[in-house]
């Protein structure tokens, strides 16, 4: 990790196992204090207005799943890889159906069984994240299709 990584104890930051952090967020609210992110993953029905870091906008509309599931996993992996050396936010509107959902993703990428990574988002990012069944069962499945 660097030097000006995320604060572990900002609201909506995730370490995963292998120790990357991960800011997972809401756009509807501010950014934390400190220093911003330098790549971003955005899940939206439409395009997210212009930021002044490297992003990546999946289009996915609220309460569905990712249109282009291969987009999803391409965006997640440079996310995770990313997380190893930079601050890597991956936000939606509220920040809990498609954020934690991609979150749960990011930990399966990150080794976490996939049965188990909903539970893992759930404990260390927000208690209400995943929030249909069909999200829950897209993360079963991240982590056995092929990609």
């Amino acid at each position: 990790m660097h030097d000006d990584d995320w604060d572990t104890g900002s609201p909506g930051v995730m370490r995963l196992p292998s120790g990357r952090l991960v800011l997972g967020r809401s756009l509807r609210g501010p950014l934390p204090d400190g220093p911003p992110p330098e790549f971003a993953v955005y899940l939206l029905g439409r395009p997210p207005g212009p930021v002044d870091w490297d992003s990546r906008w999946v289009r996915w509309p609220d309460f569905r799943l990712p249109t282009d599931r291969d987009d999803l996993h391409d965006a997640l992996y440079e996310a995770w890889v990313r997380a190893g050396r930079q601050r890597v936010e991956i936000a939606c509107s509220g920040g809990r159906g498609r954020t934690g959902t991609a979150l749960a993703c990011l930990a399966v990428l990150d080794g976490v069984p996939a049965d188990e990574a909903v539970g893992f988002v759930r404990e260390h990012y927000d208690r209400r994240a995943v929030e249909t069944p069909w999200q829950r069962r897209f993360v079963l499945g991240f982590g056995t299709a092929p990609h």
